[in-house]
C-alpha cells in the first residue's frame, strides 16, 4: 500500500491527536496511530480507551488499507523535516512502513491495525448542535475550577445541563465553584452528564472558530464531531452534587472593582501569605478595600489598599489566594462584582458586564477562616 501526503499537513493532523496518548498504556497497540486508508482519504485515531480521537484528511493513494504507525516516532521525524511530500510504502503482510523524503528513507515497524481498539459506537442517544466558540468559551471559563481527588470522580469533570431554553456548564471541587450559562442557546432534548477533564482539554484547544460542533451521547458516552475531527469519550458515572444548594441567594453586600486591580494586588500580596493556606484578608471599610496576608512562621507580611465601590456593612473575609486569581484571570471583564453575606458564607464573583450577549458567569469561593 503506497501513499503520498504534504509532511506540514500529517504533522498537524497527528500533532492535534498527540494528547490523547499516555506516557504508559495496559496495551502496547496504544502507543500507536491507527491510519485507514479508503477511496483517497486518510483517517487517522489515537486511543487510551477512555478518549479517542479522529482526524481525517485527503491523501494521494489508489489503495485502500489499515495500520498501526508508531506514535512517537513518527512525530519526532515530521517534527524534523522541512515541509515536502513524502511518500509512505507499507507492507500490509510483514507491518513494515518505510516513509522517503528529500532528504532519504526512514524503516520503522508497524503493527496490525485489526488490534486497534475500536470506537464505542453512540446508540440509543441524543444530540445537540453547539458553536465553537460556545463550547470553547464554556470549558475555558469553567474547567480550572474541577476537582483533582481521585476518590470523587464526579467532581473531576464538567457537568453539562442541557435544557430546551438554556445551556449551563458547572464545575466544582467543593471549594469553589464556576458556573457558565447560555441564556440564548438550547437543547431539543432535557439531557445532563459528566464529562472528563481530559478530552476537554484536548478540544478547548482545536475547537474555537469550529463552527457548527454536533455533540451525541447517550448514557455512557459523548461523542463531538466538528472540522474533520471526531473525539468520542467515556463519560463519568455519577450523581453531580445539588451545587444549587450552596449558592446563596441573599448577598446585602456588594463591592465593585477593577478586575486587574485587584488580580495584580492580590498576585503581590499572596507572595507574603502562608504556603499551605495561601490565606489574604480582605477588609472593606467604605470605599476602601485592604488585602492583606502574613506568614507567622518567617515574619511575611505585605497590605495594600484599593479604591472600590461597596454598598453593604464594614466586613472581614479570608480567601485562598490561588483560587481568586483562578477566578479573576477567568472573568474577562474590565470590573468584577463581589457579593457576600457574612465572612463565614460563600463570597459570589460575578462580572460587571458578561462578555456576550446571553451569556451568564458565576463564580463562587468558600472562605477560609481568619486568624484573629
Amino acid at each position: 500500500m503506497k501513499f503520498l501526503v504534504p509532511s506540514s499537513a500529517l504533522l498537524r493532523q497527528i500533532q492535534i491527536l498527540s494528547g490523547v496518548l499516555n506516557a504508559s498504556n495496559t496495551l502496547p497497540i496504544l502507543e500507536n496511530f491507527l491510519f485507514e486508508i479508503k477511496d483517497g482519504q486518510l483517517t487517522i485515531s489515537a486511543s487510551d480507551l477512555e478518549t479517542t480521537m479522529i482526524t481525517r484528511m485527503a491523501i494521494e493513494s489508489k489503495q485502500n488499507g489499515t495500520i498501526a504507525v508508531p506514535a512517537k516516532i513518527l512525530l519526532d521525524t515530521l517534527k524534523s523535516l522541512k515541509d515536502q511530500p513524502l511518500s509512505f510504502d507499507i507492507d500490509l503482510k510483514t507491518f513494515s512502513i518505510e516513509i522517503s523524503s528529500d532528504h532519504g528513507k526512514y524503516k520503522l515497524a508497524g503493527q496490525n491495525g485489526d488490534e486497534f481498539p475500536k470506537s464505542p459506537a453512540i446508540e440509543g442517544g441524543a444530540s445537540v448542535h453547539l458553536e465553537g466558540d460556545v463550547l470553547a468559551n464554556a470549558i475555558n471559563k469553567t474547567l480550572f475550577a474541577a476537582g483533582t481527588d481521585d476518590l470523587r470522580p464526579v467532581m473531576s469533570g464538567l457537568f453539562f445541563e442541557l435544557y430546551p431554553e438554556s445551556l449551563r456548564f458547572v464545575a466544582t471541587d467543593a471549594h469553589r465553584l464556576v458556573r457558565y450559562s447560555r441564556n440564548d442557546k438550547g437543547s431539543e432534548q432535557s439531557a445532563n452528564f459528566i464529562v472528563p477533564r481530559k478530552p476537554l482539554n484536548l478540544l478547548k484547544g482545536i475547537v474555537a472558530g469550529a463552527g457548527d460542533v454536533i455533540l451525541e451521547f447517550n448514557e455512557s458516552n459523548a461523542c463531538f464531531t466538528f472540522d474533520q475531527i471526531t473525539l468520542m469519550c467515556r463519560l463519568i458515572e455519577g450523581k453531580y452534587p445539588n451545587y444549587e444548594a450552596v449558592i446563596p441567594k441573599e448577598n446585602p453586600n456588594k463591592l465593585t472593582i477593577d478586575r486587574l486591580d485587584l488580580l495584580q494586588s492580590i498576585k503581590r500580596v499572596s507572595i507574603f501569605a502562608n504556603k499551605t493556606t495561601h490565606q489574604v484578608r480582605l477588609k472593606i471599610n467604605g470605599s476602601e478595600l485592604t488585602i492583606s496576608a502574613e506568614d507567622l512562621d518567617f515574619a511575611n507580611e505585605a497590605n495594600e489598599r484599593l479604591n472600590c465601590s461597596y454598598a453593604g456593612e464594614d466586613m472581614e473575609i479570608g480567601f485562598n489566594s490561588k483560587f481568586l486569581m483562578d477566578m479573576l484571570a477567568n472573568a474577562n471583564s474590565e470590573a468584577v462584582v463581589f457579593e457576600m453575606s457574612a465572612p463565614n458564607r460563600a463570597g459570589i464573583i460575578l462580572p460587571a458586564e458578561q462578555e456576550n450577549e446571553g451569556e451568564e458567569l458565576l463564580m463562587l469561593v468558600m472562605p477560609v477562616m481568619l486568624n484573629s
